[in-house]
């Protein structure tokens, strides 16, 4: 097996042309040990000659990180169940290891790829190999962009973008059959955990309550080029054939306004002074004086030209408006047993309940007035 000279800092470069083969072979793993401060000066003193010589840098910090062992590309590529018939979405594709077996396999491939230095060793790779009808490269922000139709996505994403690259997904207008993704491991385990484990988080509960997470297997940081500081895992995400009937905007406020301190009780939350006020400005509840709570924070925002005795009155109706609508906030949470039991711990069907509780009380979470297509936030 071709291995990498050691006259070449294996963890920095990648040949730009010629001998290809390289980037589909593994290295000596000793490579991927942390270099001393010696070998990481030679390697700057070295850029600009190496560049010269038909090598490129590639990016710890984009995550530029290509799998080059060939059994687990195969083992990614069979666990995913592609068919024949089958498109392929790939989101940064690198150099084309994982491009490559896609392409024996799939009718077609798309490639999301930002970095124009990799697109043109992708494509010379592809061509090489007489698949360049079946694939399509997009040199763009997978993030930014809307994907084209799509059967199944197969990819090694870039570990900076996958919580908001998940959501796109998941929450996406294109419907497609799983995702399987290589992940950080440590990302993986959030994506995996179950109510009462302590990586429990917003990102598991919001990705299961439309989509099924499998874990497939760990992949060792001594498999990529250049060598990451953390190991990986690829799990499998298969939409849910039946999701709850919730507005998902809505779903995702009252998620995130729980699991800020998740492992802080409902109750203590709730009466947060800053939380009381942001849900106040949300919800439409009629008061006993007939007044909104949106007009008294109207008045109260709108000081100019008061007078003092003015402005005083409109902070004190706003401090009683508040007081109120947080009594309000209490009683859905002591009516159910809520007061005192702490998000971390609590299955999607139970929050579910706690969310319809809210709502039926006139208590919402989102501003309903603007509504998202597609929800690319964040989990984390």
């Amino acid at each position: 097996m071709h291995r990498f000279s050691k006259s070449v800092s294996v963890s920095r470069f990648i040949p730009k042309q010629h001998s290809l083969r390289r980037l589909i072979h593994g290295r000596p793993r000793s490579r991927c040990y942390p270099k001393s401060d010696e070998e990481d000066d030679g390697d700057k003193a070295r850029k600009t000659e190496e560049n010269r010589d038909g090598y490129f840098q590639l990016y710890k910090s984009k995550g530029q990180h290509l799998l080059t062992n060939q059994r687990i590309l195969d083992s990614i590529v069979r666990k995913s169940g592609i068919k024949p018939t089958d498109t392929v979405l790939e989101i940064g594709p690198g150099t084309g290891n994982l491009t490559l077996k896609l392409l024996e396999v799939a009718k077609s491939v798309v490639s999301f790829e930002i970095d124009k230095r990799m697109v043109e060793v992708l494509q010379k790779r592809v061509s090489e190999r007489g698949f360049q009808d079946r694939l399509t490269v997009v040199c763009n922000d997978a993030l930014k962009v809307e994907f084209p139709e799509f059967d199944l996505v197969v990819a090694n994403i870039p570990y900076g973008i996958s919580s908001p690259l998940v959501a796109k997904l998941v929450y996406g207008a294109r419907p497609f059959r799983s995702a399987t993704l290589l992940l950080q491991k440590e990302f993986a385990r959030r994506l995996l955990a179950k109510p009462g484990d302590s990586e429990f988080n917003r990102l598991a509960v919001n990705v299961s309550l439309v989509a099924d997470v499998e874990f497939v297997m760990d992949v060792s940081k001594r498999e990529f080029v250049p060598c990451p500081k953390v190991d990986s895992s690829v799990v499998i995400i298969r939409p849910k054939a039946k999701v709850p009937n919730v507005n998902l905007d809505e779903w995702c406020a009252f998620t995130k306004a729980c699991f800020g301190k998740k492992n802080k009780t409902l109750g203590a939350t709730f009466k947060q002074k800053k939380k009381v006020l942001e849900l106040l400005g949300f919800s439409k509840l009629t008061y006993s004086n007939g007044e909104s709570e949106n007009k008294i924070c109207s008045n109260y925002d709108d000081d100019e030209g008061e007078s003092d005795e003015e402005v005083e009155c409109s902070s004190a109706c706003l401090e009683m408006g508040a007081i109120s609508f947080k009594e309000k906030l209490m009683g859905v949470l002591r009516s159910a047993n809520f007061e005192n039991k702490r998000p971390s711990k609590l299955t999607n069907d139970e929050l579910l309940h706690l969310l319809t509780l809210f709502n039926q009380t006139g208590i919402y979470f989102h501003d309903r007035s603007k509504s998202r297509n597609v929800v690319i936030e964040p989990f984390d």
